[in-house]
């Protein structure tokens, strides 16, 4: 016998269901790439009111610019990625040779009311440097409300750290959001994978 709660099948014949899925909708592989975007409607991506929430992963994210941040901005117009935000991060970490560690307020990754907010920071360009790591988008084409962010990183950083980056923001407008850009804030995406999916 199956538990049912309003009006969706929680257990049946002993397995759970909570509902929901993360459906896959594009992949962008870097390669010396100036910046990765997702546009709504452009080379088969969705971001509009398909999903209220949407999954950025990063995977291997390598620069090629040592000590380069990777930055964030928005559209709503599908063009022009300079949509208003504001922001918030910290960091911890802890270095590869056991001579310190840290935990602390990243005042200088912010934003307040601007843009190129950092999801990753003080990234390395060595051979074996890069981060990797998700952001969440929430309900972009909602025309009611700001549209809120959050990001988690784990870096092996130019200094030799691991360092694991929390982020979170909004984009401060009513405006349906229609595209997401990454870049880094020196040079190129040199390597690396984001794929976007929808969380249904």
């Amino acid at each position: 016998m199956g538990l049912i709660s309003n009006g969706s099948t929680v257990f049946d014949a002993g397995a759970m269901s909570l509902g929901g899925s993360m459906v896959f909708i594009k992949k962008l592989t870097a390669s010396s790439s100036g910046t990765l975007s997702f546009v709504d409607g452009s080379s088969s991506v969705v971001l509009d009111n398909t999903y209220k929430e949407y999954l950025f992963t990063f995977k291997d994210i390598h620069p090629a610019t040592n000590a380069s941040q990777f930055l964030v901005n928005y559209t709503t117009d599908g063009t022009n990625f300079n949509a208003t935000q504001t922001s918030t991060m910290f960091a911890h970490g802890h270095a590869e040779d056991d001579t310190a560690t840290l935990l602390e307020y990243r005042d200088g990754a912010d934003v307040a009311q601007g843009v190129d907010p950092r999801l990753a920071e003080n990234l390395g360009n060595g051979n074996d440097e890069c981060f990797s790591g998700t952001m969440c988008l929430f309900n972009p084409s909602n025309t009611t409300f700001v549209k809120h962010w959050i990001g988690n990183t784990a870096a092996y950083n130019q200094a030799n750290y691991s360092l694991n980056h929390f982020s979170a923001g909004y984009v401060n407008t009513t405006s349906a959001v229609t595209g997401v850009q990454f870049k880094m804030s020196s040079g190129n995406i040199d390597a690396g994978d984001i794929c976007l999916y929808g969380i249904a």
